[in-house]
């Protein structure tokens, strides 16, 4: 978050630079972050119901020399729960900017796994056999310097197009959103539903941990559209050196 090598800028000097351009104010990015917050509390209702479609809950942790338990999690930990009035009480972080503590995502720690194989062995594994799911198209791209959440607007519209299908043809979209600008731009430039996307949660809620963060959204995204029945699927994610990963999901059943 500090430094990137490849800009020598912070990563919130990015979003800076994005909001800037965008004219994206403090508290557009707070009435986000409030939204983000109320779709997450739709994965802890029912016990934690939607969480425990992927999550093996509770997780008992066992010591270096796996003899005894040493504790127990139940869920996400870490998550910083906010108001309209607790925000709107925060400095930013940069002087003369929009981004406050309150904005942006926090690190975290976790793994995510997942299975990609052939149609007939995913049906061998699968719970629900009737039930498809298809990666179908991948979109990467690098914008200039120091832009770094714009990079997921070429990425996921490469992505599109590859598959075949507009933004209007999603059921669900899931993004990493380090920080709330992320998709407040992102639905400017693509026309998605801004207070819609990330249904159930999103890193800027439960952390980033890295390497599993696009891990874990695409695992949610598969979950929400089976809810839903079926559909299309785009996450998007931004990265270190402006750049941005994209993919197109599909689920049938």
């Amino acid at each position: 978050m500090g430094w990137d090598p490849y800009t020598r800028a912070d990563m919130t000097q990015t979003a800076e630079n994005c909001a800037s351009k965008w004219n994206v104010s403090t508290l557009e990015q707070h009435e986000v972050v409030i939204r983000r917050l109320e779709q997450y509390q739709d994965a802890l209702a029912n016990d934690s119901a939607f969480l425990k479609r992927f999550m093996t809950l509770p997780f008992d942790v066992p010591d270096a020399r796996f003899r005894k338990t040493v504790a127990s999690i139940s869920g996400d930990e870490g998550i910083f729960p906010s108001t309209a009035e607790g925000l709107a009480k925060l400095k930013t972080v940069k002087e003369g900017g929009t981004i406050t503590f309150g904005g942006q995502t926090h690190p975290a720690d976790g793994t995510a796994g997942m299975v990609v194989t052939t149609e007939d062995k995913a049906k061998e594994l699968s719970a629900d056999s009737g039930i498809t799911i298809k990666v179908v198209s991948f979109g990467q791209a690098r914008v200039e310097k120091s832009f770094m959440p714009a990079a997921t607007i070429p990425a996921a519209k490469q992505a599109l197009d590859r598959a075949g299908i507009g933004i209007g043809d999603l059921a669900a979209i899931k993004s990493h959103n380090p920080f709330a600008v992320n998709d407040i731009v992102f639905a400017r430039e693509t026309g998605a539903d801004l207070m819609s996307m990330n249904n159930y949660g999103s890193s800027l809620i439960w952390g980033h941990p890295q390497g599993p963060t696009g891990m874990r959204a695409m695992i949610e995204l598969i979950e929400e559209l089976t809810i839903l029945g079926g559909g299309w699927g785009l996450f998007q994610g931004c990265a270190a050196g402006d750049t941005s990963m994209a993919a197109v999901l599909k689920v049938e059943g």
